[in-house]
């Protein structure tokens, strides 16, 4: 067997099987075969400039498949982008994950290989909108998600993920906190601060993700009725009446959790599709219903983006950030760190 048929059955194994969505991830030996060349690229370019490649759990199937060497959530990257010993790091992703790769390792070259890194919820808010609601709510302990930029980070006292948000927002030493930018999540943290009879005031921005907001109640009922055997998983960025609905509500690691653990076959998620497609390749026996909801951000991220930024390293694809920003934020980074 050659080189190219062996990893073409290599490929053929992990995603010949996907089959969710409505079409866009379909992986048959022809098209494995047709990515050889340039997933042996990737993998020699790699090698040739010591650089790790972390992949978000939204990204398409065979880049995870191919080229991925670790894949998480916000969180679980961000820890192994603070941990590697690589001089390069590739974020395949959208570009606030890649600001917080270049935060934790301010020495390294960090690139975001998406062709349209931005994020619905992260561009919500700027480090002014910031600075100007901190001077009208000065007793407030200021905590962002992980969606939002170097630069709104450094002006905020500590940042949270999908996956510790109620565990941190608990902790604070303070009663009066205001947390941005998802409108949609701040409303999950007050029902968990209500049913935990946590006495904390919580204020928040009206940002939203634009592909979670678009899910409702009513989807949910629907799933119910055509498929009262499935186990219903919402992401902390939906609305609460979808949360509330659901059978479990967590981030994307959680969620991944949940469904190995899980005795049920059948699963409708309620988040990116690039979750289930994930799920499709590593748990073969268990079925994804549902339509594919995707990130054209997150999307934004191919096999060639991947290649042209490793080659060229250009600064189309370098992060760069100014030494203030990255000392102030890494505070906030770090006070995550440590309260979770």
């Amino acid at each position: 067997m050659t080189k190219t048929a062996k990893l073409t059955e290599e490929l053929f194994q992990k995603l010949g099987h996907i089959t969710y969505g409505t079409g866009t991830c379909v992986y048959n030996r022809d098209y494995c075969a047709s990515i050889c060349d340039i997933v042996e690229d990737i993998r020699s370019l790699k090698k040739e400039k010591n650089a790790l490649i972390l992949a978000h759990s939204y990204i398409t199937p065979d880049i995870i498949a191919s080229v991925a060497d670790f894949t998480g959530d916000s969180f679980e990257l961000s820890r192994l982008a603070k941990e590697t010993e690589a001089d390069v790091i590739v974020f395949v992703a959208v570009r606030f994950m890649a600001e917080t790769a270049k935060i934790l390792n301010p020495t390294k070259t960090v690139l975001i290989p998406g062709t349209n890194p931005a994020c619905s919820l992260a561009d919500s808010i700027t480090a002014q909108d910031v600075c100007d609601l901190k001077k009208q709510y000065p007793d407030y302990s200021f905590v962002c998600y992980i969606n939002t930029t170097a630069a709104v980070k450094a002006h905020c006292d500590v940042c949270v993920t999908s996956s510790n948000v109620y565990s941190i927002v608990k902790n604070i030493p303070n009663d009066k906190i205001y947390f941005l930018p998802d409108r949609l999540m701040a409303e999950n943290i007050l029902t968990y601060l209500e049913k935990n009879k946590i006495n904390k005031t919580l204020r928040f921005s009206s940002g939203t993700c634009y592909v979670h907001e678009k899910y409702d109640p009513a989807l949910i009922d629907e799933v119910r009725i055509n498929q009262p055997e499935a186990d219903i998983l919402a992401h902390p960025e939906c609305n609460a009446g979808v949360v509330n609905e659901a059978d479990f509500c967590g981030s994307t690691s959680q969620m991944i959790n949940y469904v190995k653990e899980s005795d049920a076959k059948f699963f409708y998620l309620l988040t990116e599709c690039g979750l289930a497609s994930k799920l499709q390749m590593e748990l073969p026996n268990k079925k994804f219903i549902g339509s594919c909801s995707m990130c054209k951000y997150m999307k934004s991220n191919t096999l060639e983006s991947i290649r042209d930024a490793l080659k060229t390293q250009s600064d189309t694809y370098q992060i760069h950030l100014d030494s203030k920003t990255i000392t102030d934020a890494k505070r906030c980074l770090d006070a995550m760190f440590r309260y979770a």
